[in-house]
């Protein structure tokens, strides 16, 4: 009986020493479920070495000469869509973040993690949840406190779409489920997003879990 299949991990960072650090130490902690696959220390260089070494999740430190990391994410997510993205930072900086989700990233991870506590969020955003620290979830979720409460603006499709969306539901599971096209998923997964005034999945998924609809 085959054991777990094995993670493989895209590193975009610039810190060698904490990169060699997670080469030698997910595999270690992990008991071997973790490889990195394949690391960058250019930004700019960050899509072509997805497609290169075909990744399951890549961590992409924020904070990296230009372009940065979040122009990294951007650029793996346009070129990959459907590979899961983590950012990761060492320095307390929420609005970078927040740039970071809505430009494609599923999950934040700060680079204060031990490697032994890093399996389970890798995990979390394999099997599709965000994955997101109480601190940035609340500054994710604060713009829409203001407004009229979540359930209140969404008919029962809307609220069905984004219990889906915040389960991790791929396009072609939500239609399913639904019983309609995935064309119509996409249209109608662009429709919610504005109507929350977000713009990814994951404050969306954010959203769902502050408003009580998980």
């Amino acid at each position: 009986m085959s054991g777990p299949a094995t993670i493989r991990i895209a590193l975009v960072d610039d810190h060698a020493l904490f990169v060699r650090g997670l080469e030698l130490l997910l595999p270690t902690t992990s008991n071997g479920r973790i490889q990195v696959a394949g690391t960058t220390s250019d930004a700019a260089t960050a899509a072509a070495l997805v497609r290169g070494c075909l990744p399951d999740l890549a961590l992409v430190d924020l904070h990296m000469p230009a372009p940065g990391g979040v122009r990294a994410i951007m650029a793996i997510r346009r070129t990959s869509p459907g590979l899961r993205i983590l950012a990761m930072s060492g320095i307390d900086d929420t609005d970078t973040a927040v740039a970071a989700l809505r430009a494609g990233a599923e999950g934040y991870l700060p680079k204060s993690s031990e490697p032994e506590d890093l399996l389970p969020p890798l995990l979390a955003a394999l099997e599709g949840w965000s994955v997101l620290p109480m601190d940035l979830l609340a500054a994710v979720v604060a713009p829409a406190r203001t407004g009229r409460p979540v359930a209140a603006i969404l008919d029962d499709q809307e609220r069905a779409l984004l219990r889906l969306i915040a389960q991790g539901s791929g396009t072609l599971q939500i239609a399913d489920t639904l019983h309609i096209s995935e064309r119509s998923v996409k249209r109608l997964t662009a429709a919610l997003l504005r109507k929350l005034r977000v713009s990814s999945r994951a404050e969306a998924a954010a959203l769902a879990g502050s408003a009580g609809l998980l």
